[in-house]
């Protein structure tokens, strides 16, 4: 009698089992794609845009975009790698061509760490308006993955940038960009369902 086929681990499947899962809301496969492709993807969209960050950048929207438009995605016509490497490289094209038009920096992790940090001159009231704003966002955070909340409660309560989470949890920084990514969007969606807004 032949030997029962177990499921292989998810690092072992291929890129259109992992795209199933994705399409099914399964983040880790996701984690899994990017962790498979995000470093190829970023020297093929730095040969385009010549500039690491912002190549970072689109790497990053790469991912969000293969996670949002996974339904599109149709392994009859092509393989996962072909399709994400296309998505990529017209997200290099269009942004170089932006900038040829109107240069633009791109917003850092710095200067999105800061905009969640309360203001020099913020006064008692904005102080407790804060506070209780934190409290509300907190009361959501049961929609995210346990390894989500983890990057959303260390990088929104207390302050960490993503390199240093990376750091401090002992996980690839590639890991904690697509957490981050995932996470902000599943509590801004809980968030607009619980009516509050940021």
């Amino acid at each position: 009698m032949p030997p029962v086929e177990s499921k292989p681990p998810m690092s072992q499947e291929d890129d259109e089992q992992l795209m199933a899962k994705v399409v099914a809301g399964d983040s880790t496969a996701l984690e899994t794609l990017y962790d498979r492709y995000a470093a190829t993807l970023l020297g093929v969209v730095l040969r385009v845009v010549q500039d690491r960050s912002i190549a970072e950048e689109i790497v990053q929207e790469t991912f969000w975009r293969v996670w949002d438009k996974a339904a599109s995605f149709d392994d009859a016509q092509g393989k996962f790698s072909t399709w994400m490497f296309s998505i990529g490289r017209r997200l290099a094209i269009d942004t170089t061509r932006r900038q040829k038009i109107r240069p633009h920096a791109a917003r850092s992790e710095a200067e999105e760490a800061q905009m969640l940090r309360q203001p020099d001159g913020a006064n008692v009231a904005e102080t407790a308006d804060l506070r209780i704003e934190q409290e509300r966002v907190r009361s959501v955070l049961t929609v995210l993955s346990p390894e989500q909340y983890e990057v959303i409660e260390l990088a929104y309560f207390q302050g960490l940038t993503r390199q240093e989470i990376a750091q401090a949890t002992d996980t690839p920084l590639g890991t904690i960009h697509t957490r981050a990514r995932l996470g902000l969007q599943k509590l801004r969606s809980a968030l607009e369902s619980a009516g509050i807004e940021l």
